[in-house]
Order: structure tokens, then sequence, then C-alpha cells
């Protein structure tokens, strides 16, 4: 069964459950759950579609396949693609050994299937052996889902949160370092001195990992090599997978493959 939109009315702490799953279904446009925060920690899978979590000063942007995990009383934000299919994993604080940050996660078609199992169930009581069963066989695994590279450091500077939505929503017209200081009325040195400060990350470096995350993205969703890297404004495909390789360690096809053999 499935819930509409983002389970409106469901309080994440009222229940001790060690574990608690959703299926989530968003209609026709994008969604969004502004800041807030709850005792348990949060795994987001993301089925179809993708979904942006928020955090201080960073953000994940999670394609099929892959899930952020959040710890407790971290406040955040969630933005769901149109049409996008997730599921919801609270999980009660030291019922199951979890990062104490937040983290992109490779999820293993084993954990997925147990996550969409305990979903399926999730009217039954907790204390119901079947449900006793599924949740620790899911806390045995979960803690082995490796960890992905796939968040883009942010800040609330204005400067750079304008930077960010510009590069989110106009893929395809990248922009130079130069071009941005001169839109941004600041010289190119300190801006670029700006966004290490505020990110850790170079320029050139901060955008490759948001292109990267998009082209997971586009790629998951179906789009070829080709067509990924024509979205995201390279001339050259060449350069693309040279691009997507350094930062993975594969080339785009293989990481695809790899991934979708589980």
């Amino acid at each position: 069964m499935q819930q509409d939109l983002w389970l409106d009315g469901y309080d994440a702490d009222a229940s001790h459950a060690p574990a608690e799953a959703f299926r989530i279904r968003v209609q026709q446009r994008q969604v969004e759950i502004p800041f807030h925060h709850h005792r348990k920690g949060q795994l987001i899978l993301a089925l179809h579609g993708g979904v942006t979590c928020e955090v201080e000063h960073a953000m994940w942007m999670v394609p099929p396949q892959y899930a952020v995990w959040i710890p407790g009383d971290m406040p955040h934000s969630n933005r769901a693609t149109a049409s996008a299919q997730l599921c919801f994993l609270f999980i009660e604080p030291g019922a199951v050994s979890m990062p104490d940050r937040c983290c992109t996660l490779k999820i293993e078609p084993l954990v997925r299937e147990l996550i969409l199992a305990l979903a399926a169930r999730h009217h039954e009581p907790a204390q119901h052996p079947r449900i006793t069963r599924l949740t620790a066989l899911l806390f045995d695994e979960l803690p082995r889902q490796p960890e992905e590279q796939l968040q883009l450091p942010v800040s609330g500077h204005p400067k750079l949160r304008e930077m960010v939505n510009y590069m989110e929503h106009h893929s395809d017209q990248p922009r130079t370092l130069a071009q941005w200081a001169a839109m941004l009325a600041m010289s190119e040195r300190n801006l670029a001195r700006l966004i290490v400060r505020e990110t850790g990350m170079s320029y050139r470096r901060w955008r490759q990992q948001l292109q990267l995350i998009q082209a997971l993205h586009l790629m998951l969703g179906g789009q070829n090599v080709q067509q990924a890297a024509q979205a995201l404004g390279y001339d050259s495909t060449t350069a693309f997978i040279t691009m997507f390789k350094k930062a993975l360690g594969q080339t785009p096809g293989r990481y695809l493959d790899a991934l979708q053999q589980g």
C-alpha cells in the first residue's frame, strides 16, 4: 500500500518501534517538506525519480537505488521530483549501529526488498513475529551498505545559494568562474576564495560534484551516456566520461552495469 505525498499527520516520534517503513508516492508535481527534525533517524530510499535532502552546509541529491541516512534530531528538508516513489525508514535511536552523520548509501537488492517488505506491513504491530524477524534481518544488513560520495557541500551564503539554484535548473548552460564573478559583482579571486571557504572545494570540483549527482539521476532515469553529457552541457562525451571515471573510478557504463547487477 502506498501513502500519498508525505505521510500527512504521521508523527515519527510517537512510536518506539525499532523500525517503521512507509512507501511514498509523490503526485505529478515536485513536493517539498521544509526543515524539521525528529528523534528517530531516517533513511530515505529512492525507488523511482529522485529526492534532494538538505541539512546545514550540505545537500544530498539521491537517485534511484540509493538512500540518504539522516541521524536523529538533525534538522533537514526533503524535496522529491514529480512522480517520485520513495521509501521512508524511521529507526529508533540505538536500535542499530548507523553513522552519526548524514551520508549517501548504495542500497543492495536484499536490503531494498527488506525495507519494501516492512513497508508493506506497516499496519501490523511491531511485536508481531514476522515484523520482528524482518527487522532483525534488516538490522543485520543495513550497516553493511557502502557509502557513496554524492553530497554537495553548500552553505547559507546567498551568493552560493544563487549559484546552486542556477546549476540545478540550468545544467545544460554551465558558467565559468569568471562569468559568475561578473554576475555577482565580485572579483574572480574573491569568489574562488569564498567557494573554498564555504564548501572546502574549488569551483571546478564543486560544480563537477553537482554534475556527477545530476548524471546519475539522468542515467538511472533512462538516458544514455551521450544524452546525459549533452544535458550537462558537455561538448564532448569523452570529457564527460573522463570526469565520471575520475570521480567514481569507473566509466558510466561499467558503473551502472555493476549497480544494476546488485
